[in-house]
């Protein structure tokens, strides 16, 4: 980052923070080098730049912007936030033991149990509200802890800064899935990550037209690791997707404001509604580990779950096929308000038993609250309520 952005807050440093005009153009957004291959002055001399699997400029100031964001040395861009969760599973090896939160998005689960156990990686998944009841699962193969808070889709929240100390008491890696939260919400390498991962798709693209995941670290060592596996693998996002998610950067801070403050008028709407069992959402006082949610973010974020009253899995398809405003679709965290069942969408990989324990029963509906006019949001949600 140039010196002179250093000493940004977090609202400028969206705007510049790893970034600077182009040296031969001037240009003050960073353009799109839609080019594989780059010119070199004789054999192995070249500007920084010689195939673009391996550093594209346009990908590079992306980089440069999620290690600003996330307050990180280094930064790396691939083509989902799943390729990124990949690239960083591939740091282990055979016989090593991976803790993981057991309420955890159905694909992160898919890759683990799916792709990486069969080559010998074990991943125990348990509930980490409690803190101090991990420790008991840690042994001599532990080499990281994979913490998503807020997780998905039961608005748990994981207290970063004593998984923090587990890990490092054990000398293992800790993960955070920061994508729920956004750096805006929550700076997890401040709190004692060791890597940071994002789905740009979501709240850092923000405008659901990019598939992109990020990674923000800063031990030397580690970035080493996963730069190569990143080249070697050959997982990267292109050009033109750097570009639109370095575009919705610029507007991080302006619409996670409106979602969090549109999140919380449809959380305690839904509270207070009728036709409305349970609410799922870290704002409320009565949320386990609320005080956890204060301390370590910023706001609470525009993601919420809840219940219809009766369970029905019935009157549940005709609460979400009756949605309007809100869109039924998968993903989450674009300037649209969306609807998703869990059940059956983002978690069907998982077996219905073992979602099931977590909270993730065929009732729970997920809303990814957007930017809209609050009352459109509310009425939307009211009169769909209403048809059961």
């Amino acid at each position: 980052m140039p010196d002179k952005f250093k000493h940004l807050r977090f609202n400028s440093l969206t705007i510049h923070g790893g970034q600077k005009p182009d040296p031969s153009t001037g240009a003050v957004m960073p353009p799109i080098y839609q080019s594989s291959t780059f010119a070199q002055m004789a054999p192995g001399e070249h500007k920084g730049y010689e195939y673009s699997r391996t550093k594209n400029p346009t990908r590079h100031a992306l980089e440069e912007s999620i290690a600003s964001l996330e307050g990180g040395k280094f930064g790396l861009a691939l083509g989902s936030g799943l390729a990124a969760i990949d690239c960083i599973l591939k740091i282990l090896k055979p016989g090593d033991e991976v803790i993981s939160t057991n309420d955890l998005y159905g694909g992160s689960y898919r890759l683990f149990k799916q792709i990486f156990e069969p080559f010998g990686i074990q991943f125990h998944f348990v509930g980490m509200g409690d803190a101090l009841s991990i420790e008991s699962h840690v042994t001599e193969n532990t080499k990281m802890i994979w913490v998503e808070t807020p997780t998905n889709p039961m608005m748990n929240i994981i207290d970063i800064k004593a998984m923090s100390l587990i890990a490092k008491k054990h000398s293992a890696i800790l993960v955070v899935d920061n994508t729920f939260a956004s750096p805006y919400l929550q700076q997890a390498l401040s709190l004692g990550a060791d890597i940071v991962m994002h789905s740009a798709t979501k709240y850092l693209g923000g405008h659901s037209d990019v598939v992109l995941g990020l990674i923000a670290l800063n031990d030397p060592e580690l970035a080493k690791k996963l730069y190569f596996i990143q080249n070697a693998s050959g997982a990267i996002c292109g050009p033109m997707d750097s570009f639109l998610v370095l575009r919705g950067i610029k507007t991080l801070h302006l619409r996670m404001q409106r979602h969090c403050e549109n999140g919380a008028a449809i959380a305690r709407f839904l509270n207070q509604h009728e036709k409305v069992a349970k609410v799922y959402w870290p704002g409320f006082e009565n949320h386990p580990n609320h005080k956890v949610a204060k301390e370590q973010m910023k706001d609470f974020g525009g993601m919420l779950s809840f219940t219809v009253k009766g369970n029905s899995f019935e009157d549940t398809l005709k609460v979400i096929s009756s949605l309007k405003v809100f869109t039924l679709a998968e993903s989450l965290g674009g300037v649209e308000s969306l609807a998703g069942h869990p059940a059956s969408m983002t978690h069907a990989s998982i077996p219905k038993k073992e979602r099931e324990k977590t909270g993730v029963v065929d009732s729970l509906i997920r809303l990814s609250v957007g930017i809209e006019d609050i009352e459109d949001l509310k009425e939307d949600l009211d009169q769909a309520l209403q048809t059961i």
